[in-house]
């Protein structure tokens, strides 16, 4: 699963590229590294209908049976859509589209795992997953430093691994849009529509970054 991305590009690149109606991140400069539970840019459809950019935190709400009453860490990525957990938020208002330019998975060599990073090109181009969002309130976090109160959260669909992805990360991959088309389904359309975008991203339009000098990370 990816639980680490990266997205760099200038404001203005950003807002050209999706224009939005709104800005609510006082045109901060959208270049940063995301994590889980941290905050991280999306284009989302507000509630009166305007396309907005705004900050969330990556994880949507984890179902009650694994939190058991403890704060809640979140789900970063999304695959059973069928969950009735999932198909609340599967609304043309709760979907966004989320901005990168790099994306993670953790290869499983030994004797400690490496980090891998893959994107559309060396160059590494704007591209965005298939997302949803929804507010939320209650503890964040873990049990050491919980965060009470009301949150707006995002995480992004996933689908089967392309032949790219796949050897370093079998099970599944980010659902990717590059085309203002495949955007604009995404954002507006109706879910028997919009369910076709969750499907892999082709191979040959994407690639494996190589590994190179400090590249070479190591996940203890």
């Amino acid at each position: 699963m990816c639980n680490r991305y990266r997205i760099e590009v200038e404001f203005d690149e950003l807002w050209h590229a999706v224009r939005p109606h709104r800005d609510m991140t006082n045109r901060a400069n959208p270049t940063t590294e995301v994590f889980p539970d941290k905050p991280g840019p999306v284009i989302r459809n507000n509630a009166e209908g305007e396309r907005e950019l705004v900050n969330l935190t990556w994880g949507m709400p984890s179902p009650p049976f694994v939190t058991k009453g403890k704060p809640d860490y979140g789900v970063t990525n999304i695959r059973n859509i069928d969950s009735p957990h999932w198909r609340r938020w599967l609304a043309p208002q709760y979907r966004c589209i989320v901005p990168w330019t790099a994306f993670c998975e953790y290869e499983d060599t030994k004797p400690k795992k490496t980090a891998r990073w893959f994107a559309l090109d060396k160059s590494e181009p704007l591209a965005f997953f298939a997302g949803v969002w929804t507010p939320w309130k209650g503890e964040r976090g873990s049990m050491k430093n919980p965060r009470g109160g009301d949150h707006e959260l995002f995480g992004f669909l996933t689908c089967d691994a392309n032949e790219i992805v796949k050897p370093i990360h079998p099970k599944a991959m980010p659902v990717i849009l590059t085309e203002l088309a495949e955007i604009e389904l995404w954002l507006t359309a109706e879910w028997n529509e919009a369910k076709q975008l969750q499907r892999p991203f082709p191979s040959d339009a994407m690639m494996l970054q190589p590994l190179e000098g400090a590249e070479q990370e190591l996940l203890i």
